[in-house]
């Protein structure tokens, strides 16, 4: 494998077990801990594999081709007069020559096509050439004149390649057909004939897929982070790779960034792009009626973005990159990225885009035969729940159904019946939604109170029937939404008449729209969601105007067959605080068309321990079969000293350590807790973090130490830093904690470092690096098991034991806690050691760590090494040896 620097034994395994595996179409877990080096094992294991298939397919062809050029003399006679044959026969009992000459014609057009997919493939590599040669000339050019000269040329450059590369008939063709499809808005029968003539048409334009890696990971973050390796990687040079993202993160036009919000953003893309479709009819529309103007996008323009499409392919980029480049070209990253998919060979995405279909639709991504490579995949099960999950407020379908009901009366005369029967619907169904809260679709909701307060499970069925809304389609209103793009009108709607900013003439008909616009303010509050980017009040006013979205989305869930889902009404204080939220429980059925389509797909992540939760609850349930499935673990690369795992039964004064919820309240078992701490950070130097069950418990232990007296001995030794709540305070709060180390690693003394009290499953569990000092001992207080009382846990239980297999006669349900327990065990503990010289001891405070059951559902690496200590004395010797063992190497 070819690789940048000598690869660890444990990296040439995985790779080789990679390769294997996308070779046989297999499914496979590969866990590879942190600090080994994973994502360049999959870069040059992954890329191998395809570079190897691209030549063997191309060896093929080669083959068939000459084969043909052969045998092509002997056939030209009688092919002229064949093809009217075979009609004639009409197909009764037909003789040999027939079959013979089906046969052949097959054959003959499989030529073709390879001879097409040649001469497209020619082309296309001609003209990425031709692009790579004109990049030396451009970043010449570039230092010598100003940028507004360097645009300019850019644009001339792009009209250039796009002449030589493809016939502007075909540009116009496809504006065109963008065309008919953004207007073919509302009649769903008309809609349906029109967009599958389009589909024929469509294929000659698009380019065919070839075969290709879809890699995705969590975070754009660490998308970036993968690109950066494959640039370093020897791949870097000549892999065609793409980096897709959201609006979000791909808009270059300021003034719609400027929304902040996701939803806001989309929407105003969209209107933008139909504005470029719309203006004549809309001129016609609107009449007389107050005009609102009708902007463009400069950026969606199809030449450019064919040039951003070319310029993608021939150099690796990331996001930053990508968007760098689309300001400069003045052409759109986010359309311009998607035009790159089809001749890509590595896609970069994050996991939304690929694991929700319509997503996956939207942005052109055909998984037919290709590679998928989910990487971070220790969450994956949540991840694909989340996704398909959906909650909306009573506040939030009060404010739908208000909106709807006045953009019906506004426009009744100019609405097609079609569209007032899906309106009509929409609005019974939300009236229905808010009855079943408890309240009056047309009072305000935040002054409605909520007479039964509580949480009740239903079947999706149940809740069709008990909402009275069993009889109305909900594929046909979800598809309506979708075609009609009813919510983003009613959001331009919102827009224009709802907006504080716009003064409102109170004429017959607007004052129906001064009502609208002072309910929307009692909303503010009511449905703001936590969790959103901090903005300027208006805005905040905008982001309620679309509550038809979110609701698009729990229409959409209910679609969903009975079994595999449930509906969980909150009924809070008021109607508006109530809500109703679809849980699903059967994450299997939406990853089931990913494995059915995909040649093979790699499950990946530094610590996939325990594995039976993909195998059983995704993979069986996916109709995966067992022999498809293989397994990959690996050890890791720092040398076995480097590591000091101690499970601990008992404190310092002999206090036996259980934190269940009974007992971890007691103040003896908070005291032991502080007394070990207290004798830690009297021998470990630099930074100790300590992870508690939640942050409740957090506060509580750090209270009782306050009140004790020991925080006072403890910060006699180490600072003390507690973890944000907030997610935009933990980056300041690890700045300070890192600048506290690194003084008393400096100025030596009696401090010698900084304590940080975090939380499991907290912001600083995960996907932060406590490596070298910033982690020299991770402390585990307690199993944190998740709230069993929680009702979406309680009804996920009951359906695991119902729908899975009872092995060695543990339920299915106590097998899940004990795995979601461990699995945010193994992602705390597993921040401490960053790469191959790194070292660093891991303290599980809490007897029940040594049963077995739990025991085995550490990692391998860190189970290996692991002792028991059943008292504090034998523990604290441990980890003063390696004390002297590291000052000894200091």
């Amino acid at each position: 494998f070819p690789f940048p620097y000598t690869p660890y034994l444990i990296q040439e395994r995985f790779m080789a077990a990679l390769y294997s595996a996308l070779e046989a179409g297999r499914v496979g877990i590969f866990e590879s801990p942190t600090g080994t080096g994973k994502s360049l094992s999959l870069i040059c294991g992954a890329l191998s594999w395809l570079r190897d298939f691209e030549e063997k397919k191309q060896r093929e062809e080669a083959q068939l081709l000459a084969l043909e050029d052969r045998g092509q003399e002997g056939k030209k006679e009688p092919t002229s007069d064949e093809p009217g044959r075979p009609d004639s026969e009409g197909g009764a009992g037909e003789p040999d020559w027939v079959t013979a000459f089906v046969q052949k014609k097959e054959e003959r057009d499989m030529v073709e096509r390879l001879k097409e997919e040649q001469m497209r493939r020619k082309k296309r590599d001609d003209r990425l050439e031709k692009i790579r040669q004109n990049v030396q000339l451009k970043y010449a050019a570039k230092r010598k004149r100003s940028e507004e000269e360097e645009t300019k040329r850019l644009l001339q450059l792009s009209k250039e390649v796009l002449s030589e590369g493809i016939g502007v008939d075909v540009l116009e063709q496809l504006d065109h057909n963008e065309e008919e499809l953004i207007l073919a808005e509302y009649e769903s029968d008309e809609e349906k004939k029109v967009v599958s003539g389009l589909e024929e048409d469509g294929d000659d334009l698009e380019e065919e897929h070839v075969t290709k890696i879809y890699y995705c990971s969590r975070t754009h973050s660490q998308l970036s982070q993968f690109v950066h390796e494959v640039q370093k990687s020897p791949f870097g040079k000549d892999t065609r790779l793409v980096s897709l993202g959201s609006r979000q993160n791909l808009c270059v036009n300021e003034e719609v960034r400027r929304l902040g919000a996701l939803q806001l953003i989309n929407d105003r893309c969209m209107e933008m792009q139909k504005n470029k479709h719309e203006k004549k009819s809309d001129e016609e529309m609107e009449g007389k009626k107050r005009r609102v103007s009708r902007t463009v996008c400069p950026f969606y323009s199809y030449e450019q973005m064919q040039f951003l499409r070319d310029e993608v392919l021939v150099e690796v980029k990331d996001i930053e990159q990508l968007v760098a480049l689309g300001r400069e070209t003045k052409a759109c990253p986010y359309y311009g990225s998607r035009y790159a998919i089809p001749a890509a060979q590595l896609v970069v995405l994050p996991y939304q885009m690929l694991l929700h279909e319509p997503t996956r639709r939207a942005a052109g991504i055909k998984l037919k035969d290709q590679i998928v490579i989910i990487d971070e995949a220790h969450n994956l099960i949540d991840t694909i729940t989340c996704i398909h999950s959906a909650e909306v407020s009573g506040s939030q379908l009060c404010c739908a159904h208000s909106q709807l009901l006045q953009y019906m009366e506004r426009y009744r005369k100019r609405l097609k019946a079609k569209n007032l029967m899906y309106i009509k619907q929409i609005l019974y169904l939300l009236e229905r939604f808010v009855a079943m809260l408890g309240g009056n679709v047309n009072q305000n909701p935040s002054c409605q109170a909520v007479s039964q307060t509580g949480t009740v499970l239903k079947s999706i069925n149940d809740f069709l029937f008990q909402s009275q809304i069993d009889n109305i389609n909900l594929f046909k209103v979800q598809r309506y939404c979708e075609k009609s793009l009813i919510s983003r009108k009613l959001f331009g709607f919102v827009e224009r008449y709802g907006g504080p900013a716009t003064a409102v003439k109170t004429n017959k008909e607007n004052q129906k729209l001064a009502g609208l616009q002072n309910f929307l303010l009692t909303l503010q509050q009511g449905s703001d969601k936590e969790g959103d980017p901090p903005m300027e009040a208006d805005n905040d006013q905008l982001r309620t105007a679309s509550p038809l979205m979110q609701i698009e989305g729990f229409l959409s869930a209910l679609t969903n067959a009975n079994q595999d889902g449930r509906v969980i009404l909150n009924r809070q204080g008021t109607v508006g605080q109530s809500s109703l939220k679809f849980l699903l429980l059967n994450p299997a059925v939406h990853f089931a068309k990913v494995v059915e389509e995909c040649r093979a797909v790699i499950i990946a992540g530094g610590t996939m321990q325990p594995v039976a939760d993909f195998r059983e609850q995704l993979l069986s349930c996916a109709g995966v079969d067992p022999e498809r499935v293989v397994e990959f673990s690996c050890g890791h690369v720092i040398p076995p000293e480097n590591i000091l795992p101690i499970i601990l039964c008992s404190g310092p004064s002999n206090q036996q350590l259980e934190f269940t919820y009974q007992t971890r309240d007691l103040p003896q078992m908070m005291d032991e807790t502080g007394r070990i701490l207290c004798n830690l950070c009297n021998v470990v130097p630099g930074g100790v973090v300590c992870f508690f069950p939640s942050y409740e418990y957090e506060k509580q232990v750090y209270a009782h130490w306050e009140k004790t007296g020991l925080l006072t001995r403890l910060a006699t030794k180490k600072k003390v830093f507690q973890e944000p709540k907030k997610a935009n305070q933990v980056e300041q709060v690890l700045v300070e904690y890192a600048k506290c180390i690194k003084r008393c690693s400096q100025a030596g003394g009696q401090m010698t470092g900084a304590l940080l009290l975090s939380v499991v499953g907290g912001k600083m569990s995960e996907g932060i690096n406590f490596s070298d000092d910033l982690g020299r001992c991770v402390i585990m207080v307690g199993m944190p098991y998740p709230n069993i009382k929680s009702p979406e846990l309680q009804e996920k239980m009951t359906w695991l034991d119902k729908t899975m297999p009872r092995p060695a006669g543990q339920a299915p349900s106590r097998v899940l806690i004990e795995n979601l327990c461990m699995k945010a065990v193994n992602q705390s503990i597993g921040r401490a050691i960053r790469h191959q010289k790194d070292f660093a001891s891991i303290l599980l405070l809490d007897h029940r760590y040594a049963r077995p059951a739990i025991f085995n559902k550490l990692p391998q690496w860190i189970r290996e090494r692991t002792q028991v200590k059943p008292a504090f004395g034998a523990a604290f010797a441990e980890l003063r040896k390696v004390r002297t063992c590291i000052l000894c190497t200091a």
